[in-house]
């Protein structure tokens, strides 16, 4: 079963380094403009909010992009446990959606052909004489 649209929208917030003052609108602006995501900014907290669709973008690729531009994130060991846990889950999203949709149907039509089917685990004696023997 494939996840829905909804599961595959991504919301994330990017800190980013205090100086310059306006790095987190300057940011938005830049990630509007080259990759067209959703973006808000807050200048007092450094951050910006991302969103977008994780079969078009990734947590990582954006900050990619932000490092290229010249734009600075937020380097405390905090701000990097997020990042990676983030990084580490969008990857496993994305590999499972490359894996194919199994065949339930044919599945459920072979077991319920197997428990028809006299094979070995059936023992005919009763259950009075298989304790004495």
């Amino acid at each position: 079963m494939k996840p829905s649209a909804d599961k595959l929208s991504k919301h994330h917030d990017i800190y980013l380094y205090p100086l310059p003052t306006d790095q987190a609108e300057q940011a938005a602006c830049y990630l509007k403009d080259t990759l067209e995501i959703s973006v808000q900014y807050s200048n007092s907290t450094h951050r910006i909010s991302v969103y977008y669709a994780l079969t078009e973008h990734t947590l990582k690729s954006i900050e990619a992009y932000l490092k290229q531009a010249g734009f600075h994130l937020d380097e405390s060991i905090l701000s990097k446990i997020k990042r990676a846990l983030a990084h580490y889950c969008e990857d496993i999203e994305r590999s499972n959606l490359e894996i194919p949709v199994h065949n339930i149907k044919s599945r459920d039509v072979f077991v319920k052909v197997w428990g028809n089917h006299p094979h070995g685990d059936h023992d005919e004696t009763p259950e009075e004489l298989r304790r004495y023997l």
